[in-house]
């Protein structure tokens, strides 16, 4: 039997054993992993899982990876969500003029300008938007052309305070590009730019601002935290992170909503999901929206760890989305040719992901159909561009009509993001969708 304490001094020496069995382990067939669950069912590190023959690091290691928000002895700071009290806008105030009271904040820069590319056509940039003049400046128009049948969801990760500001080391960024008081507006300006009808959202660290302002706007939302956000232990918090769902209070009614907290192999880790039934009030039909943030870093034992998120997500969707037109969207921490993006795919709820079926190249595969990057950034470490998050959606009862084109490298900056112009690390995905008949 395997000894389940692990001393932390020798933590390291027990995570690179646990990352060398996992490269191995995805590296090897599924043929082979269940013959080496033959021939050795229980080594002396860790075990192999019995049905996927995938290697299992020992409990109390994966009881640390999994679910804590903190490696310190650092303690907890609960603080409530307080930190927009100062907030004071009329309930009736027109999206023209919440954009234009964002862009009259101090310091406010003009936003990355990206236009809408219609599915299967790389040319045609319409997709229902009109490129105008708005106060003197040309940007793609949010205003698209929609129907009773027609949802436009917005996806985003908007970098939580606390950790952007004091963990993230984002080397090239200004100090004052990550004060919440500038950040804000940029946000604020992001999501009602491109009228979404349901905005999923991860590291959200100050869900009161965000339901007080997009409530003038007609939305409602939903939050469900991490159970040990990583922010909670940060000085001058605004509480725990985690992910929300908006969405127009004009356009449906909430039918249902479940929460989770993702397992790995049973063991509950720090990462949580949303699930929603929204009924469109016009036609009766109803529509499953999910959200989710999965656990970040690199290496083999993380893309592991990641992928059997996924496989709990995937179950406790299926549990509860009731053969409804289904849309997964989140920041999955992982890049296209990582094990989760093919679960989520192969899957039997028939799940497309809607930026590389809007690709015209259908001879590549989807993975190699994704954007190069979702997300740039400079770190102390380095630069960082890569795909990590997605809007996956059911093929055969969503049919994709366009999708919002991500900002060039030129238009970005060399300093890349977050910026005095963008307030996260991750752009946001805008789809656009019609219903047909489930």
């Amino acid at each position: 039997m395997e000894d389940n304490t692990i001393n932390l001094m020798n933590f390291r020496e027990k995570m690179a054993l646990a990352e060398a069995l996992s490269k191995i382990n995805l590296a090897a067939t599924p043929k082979t992993r269940k013959k080496l669950v033959k021939k050795n069912p229980q080594p002396k590190f860790g075990f192999y899982d019995e049905d996927s023959g995938e290697f299992v690091p020992p409990k109390q290691l994966l009881m640390l990876l999994v679910r804590m928000g903190s490696f310190s002895s650092t303690p907890r700071i609960l603080n409530a969500d307080i930190l927009d009290r100062d907030i004071d806008l009329p309930k009736n105030v027109s999206r023209m003029e919440l954009i234009q009271h964002c862009q009259r904040q101090p310091k406010i820069h003009p936003m990355v300008k990206r236009t809408f590319r219609k599915a299967r056509s790389l040319s045609d940039l319409e997709c229902g938007v009109k490129v105008r003049k708005l106060n003197g400046v040309s940007r793609a128009c949010g205003e698209y052309v929609t129907g009773p049948n027609n949802v436009r969801i917005l996806q985003w990760n908007i970098l939580s305070q606390a950790l952007g500001q004091m963990n993230d080391n984002f080397s090239k960024c200004p100090d004052e590009a990550l004060e919440w008081n500038h950040r804000r507006y940029l946000i604020i300006e992001e999501l009602v730019e491109y009228c979404p009808d349901i905005i999923c959202l991860q590291e959200v660290d100050h869900f009161n601002f965000l339901s007080h302002i997009l409530e003038t706007q007609g939305y409602t939302g939903l939050f469900f935290p991490k159970p040990d956000s990583p922010c909670i232990y940060i000085d001058g918090n605004n509480g725990p992170d985690g992910c929300a769902i908006f969405y127009r209070k004009d356009k449906f009614d909430l039918v249902n909503v479940e929460t989770k907290i993702l397992e790995i192999w049973k063991v509950q880790s720090n990462q949580v999901a949303i699930l929603s039934i929204l009924k469109m009030k016009e036609t009766g039909q109803e529509i499953c929206v999910t959200t989710t943030h999965l656990k970040a870093k690199n290496g083999a034992l993380l893309s592991t760890l990641r992928n059997e998120q996924g496989k709990d997500l995937l179950q406790f969707v299926r549990a509860h989305s009731r053969g409804l037109p289904l849309i997964i969207a989140g920041d999955f921490n992982a890049e296209p040719v990582e094990p989760i993006y093919n679960t989520i795919l192969d899957n039997a709820l028939g799940l497309g992901s809607a930026y590389a079926d809007c690709d015209t190249n259908f001879s590549l595969k989807s993975a190699d159909r994704e954007p190069t990057y979702t997300t740039w950034k400079i770190r102390g470490e380095g630069e960082v561009c890569h795909t990590i998050d997605y809007v996956f959606y059911s093929k055969n009862q969503l049919e994709l009509e366009g999708v919002l084109e991500l900002p060039t490298g030129e238009e970005i900056g060399e300093n890349r993001v977050p910026s005095m112009a963008y307030p996260s690390d991750h752009f946001s995905l805008v789809c656009d969708f019609k219903i047909g008949n489930s």
